[in-house]
Order: C-alpha cells, then structure tokens, then sequence
C-alpha cells in the first residue's frame, strides 16, 4: 500500500477542512491509516476520526494513539473495500458490516437529498484500483452498504489515469468509457489536490515505490478527489430498484464505443428507435462515445416508458455483472 510522506499531511489537511469554520470538524471516517500519519494531521485539524484499519502491524500504534486522546479517535479493525461482502454468516475482521459500523459511528440514515451525513477520506490501493471503484459506484446508484445512508462524501486518493477516465470528455473513444458515464452522472467529481507519486512511501518489503504503468494515459500524480453524490440523482424514471439495469445498459453499450446508436437499440429489438431519437434530440448517426452522461439517462428512461423494452431482457446479464463486483 502507498503511504503519505509527513510534509503532505498538512496539504491533505487544509483540502479536507475546505471553507470550513474554526474550531471542532465533523466526524471523519478514515480508511487504511497506516502508520497514522495523515491521522495525526486530522486529529491536529479538529475532526473526530473513526480509522478503518486492515493491517494488524500499524493496529497498535494507533490504538496506542486513540488511548491517549479523549474520544477523538477511534480505532476499528477493518477493511472499508470488504464492506457487506456477498457471503453467508457472521463476518470475520477484516470484513465489516456497514450496519454496525454506521452504529458504532452514531450515524443515522437520512433521506438521498438531505445533506451529506458522512465524510470518508483513504488511499485507494492500486491493486483493482478500477474494481473498487466499480463496487462504489454500483452501490451508490443501488442505495446499498454505505449508501443506505444517504449521500456519504469521499475524498479519495486514486490514479491519474483513472482521474482522467472518470473526468474524460465525449468523443475520446479511448478515454471516455462506461465509468465515466456513470461516474459523471452520479458525483460531483472536484479536484482537491495532485501530488507526485515521490510524496508516498510504500509498505512493499523492498521499500521501492510501485507506481502503476498507464499506457497511454497520464499517470504522474496521485489524485486526491472529492466524490459527492448527486442530490438530483434520482429523478425521472432512474431509482435504486432499476439501476442496476440501467448500469448495465450503459456497460453494453461501450462494448463497441464506435458503433452506431441506431444499431445499438435494433439489437435491443427495439422497432421505433428513429422517432425515439427524435423525441429525445439526438443525432441518428450518433455513436456511443458521443454521448453525453446525462444523454444516456433520457435514452434510459424513455426506454423505461416504452412497451418494447423490459427490465428483464438484461435480467441474467446484470445479476451476473452485480456479483462480480461484489
């Protein structure tokens, strides 16, 4: 895993009190703490931190350091991307309920537009850095894990790459893809910061640093960005009972990023697709890639109204997608 170099810690820190007010900061759920150094650095700041910890070997200096504080810290062994995983009987740590930590946290649920009840800050690992960004966004459009809670803020540090697939424009057939679709249309994606991967050290036995390759993307920085989900998410036909569908029907439709929307809805026996086109203004010669995030959430829920499309022709293909994520 990549660990924060101590000059950082007071950048992390000013980004993540923003236009704040002095004095005590809310409650912070913080993942894969490491050492505690950006901890630290939170605590100094005011805010009240419950540090999420899989590795045993940092578990005893920060439990060392929530002993010698007043209830300011607290210390869980835990690993925030095994959150509610797909298995039967009691968890064993790392694994962890969201049900009970949000009880140990004192959260409570609030409705999807009411403000946000929780702010999450942690260093995404780079091993299926997509994989677990996938699993986020599947649960947030599903209102499921910690999302049953309302719209939780993270502030993440991930890949320049995958910040420049999750912020890619239409037209860029190799950037633009179905995350950033989705990604687009349900945070509101703020940069807070970018820092060279030489401010992180790593816990790798031979102490080099492990700097993913990216091909043809840029992958200089590690991001440290803001996802705050989309209070108007759910509006119009989209609701957390379809979107599972809705997230498949736009993983399809890039499969061949460069094909015609026209042929897109043929194959999706779909018989009046030129009027429907029409309606919704967009181009007949459209191809997947040009179009927008919020294009493919009309086109999902004109869809929804039509008599010639179902939920379930994507029943099996989206079941399957679903637990491999999980």
């Amino acid at each position: 895993r990549f660990i924060a170099c101590p000059q950082l810690a007071r950048t992390v820190r000013r980004c993540l009190q923003g236009g704040a007010s002095p004095g005590p900061q809310p409650l912070l759920l913080e993942f894969a703490p490491g050492p505690g150094i950006l901890t630290q650095s939170l605590l100094d700041a005011g805010f009240r931190v419950v540090a999420l910890e899989s590795n045993s070997d940092f578990l005893t200096d920060l439990q060392s350091l929530e002993s010698s504080l007043d209830g300011q810290l607290k210390v869980i062994h835990g690993d925030f991307f095994r959150m509610d995983p797909m298995a039967k009987g009691a968890l064993k740590p790392p694994a962890v309920s969201s049900e009970k930590l949000f009880e140990t946290l004192g959260v409570a649920a609030v409705p999807w537009r009411a403000d946000v009840p929780l702010k999450v800050f942690g260093i995404v690992p780079q091993q299926l850095e997509r994989n677990r960004l996938w699993r986020l966004l599947f649960a947030m459009y599903e209102c499921s894990s910690i999302y049953r809670y309302g719209r939780v803020e993270l502030n993440l540090f991930i890949s320049e790459k995958e910040y420049t697939v999750l912020t890619a424009k239409p037209g860029k057939s190799k950037i633009y893809q179905a995350l950033t679709v989705l990604a687009q249309l349900g945070y509101e994606i703020e940069l807070l910061h970018k820092e060279p991967w030489s401010s992180f050290a790593t816990s790798l036995k031979n102490g080099g640093l492990a700097v993913p390759k990216a091909g043809r993307l840029p992958n200089d920085h590690f991001c440290l960005v803001r996802l705050t989900p989309q209070q108007n998410l759910f509006t119009g036909g989209l609701k957390p009972s379809n979107a599972s569908t809705f997230i498949f029907m736009v993983k399809q439709s890039f499969a061949k990023p460069k094909s015609k929307l026209t042929d897109r809805l043929i194959s999706w026996s779909l018989d009046n697709s030129d009027r429907l086109l029409k309606a919704l203004e967009i181009p007949k010669n459209a191809s997947m890639y040009n179009l927008y995030p919020e294009d493919y959430k009309r086109l999902f829920e004109a869809l929804q109204n039509s008599d010639l499309f179902a939920e379930t022709f994507f029943h099996d293909e989206v079941l399957t997608s679903t637990r491999t994520m999980n």
